[in-house]
């Protein structure tokens, strides 16, 4: 693995403002699931340390060492995985994964989840959501998008917490492929501290809209 140093990955000096002049798109909703999916399985993405991520890209499956017992957070958007990992330099993140996980489960995860915060608008009373987050298996929370020098962007995507029994089931029975995509992340940083963002994002995975499935937490009150 590369030894490069850890810490925040700065900027470049000059970005490239490829919105200048640039047809103009629709507007994102505030909250969206945008992931990489087939018609069966779904793209997450983590960063371990390379003692628990190298043998899981190795053997397409989380080792006996990866605590089932404890939170897990998978990411579906790649950006928001650099922004966390800092590009897989960070310490214990050095190894960044691909995780294709069935749909079937993501699904689960999602529909039986609770939000990671109380909101007024979802929960009748604060103890009404401290009751359901104490015996829901996964968690929803909404940070913002990243773009390619990991800068917040005005809306927010999707980190799933998964507890307990999705906890298990994710490492056990959803898990259909794992693949280490450190280099894609590193080339991608070379490329957008070279100025060239064009090419870096091309290399991005083509996440796009997910179809959430209803009861998802935080979606019934967004268009």
């Amino acid at each position: 693995m590369s030894s490069s140093p850890t810490g925040p990955v700065p900027a470049p000096r000059v970005p490239v403002d490829d919105s200048v002049n640039a047809p103009a798109r629709p507007a994102e909703p505030a909250r969206r699931i945008r992931a990489q999916y087939t018609d069966t399985t779904v793209t997450v993405y983590q960063a371990y340390s390379p003692a628990l991520g190298l043998p899981a890209a190795r053997d397409g499956r989380f080792p006996a060492a990866w605590k089932r017992e404890r939170m897990t957070w998978v990411k579906p958007s790649f950006l928001w995985m650099m922004y966390r990992c800092g590009w897989g330099e960070k310490a214990d993140q050095e190894t960044v994964l691909a995780v294709e996980v069935a749909r079937e489960g993501f699904d689960w995860a999602l529909r039986n989840a609770c939000l990671s915060h109380y909101d007024a608008r979802e929960h009748a009373d604060r103890g009404a959501w401290q009751r359901e987050l104490k015996g829901a298996p996964a968690r929803v929370q909404w940070d913002p998008e990243r773009d390619l020098w990991l800068r917040a962007l005005p809306y927010r995507s999707l980190q799933l917490g998964l507890a307990g029994e999705a906890s298990r089931r994710y490492a056990d029975e959803w898990t259909v492929a794992i693949t280490e995509v450190t280099p894609l992340a590193r080339e991608v940083r070379a490329r957008v501290r070279a100025g060239d963002t064009a090419a870096a994002a091309a290399l991005l995975p083509r996440e796009r809209p997910y179809p959430a499935p209803g009861g998802t937490p935080g979606l019934s009150r967004v268009s």
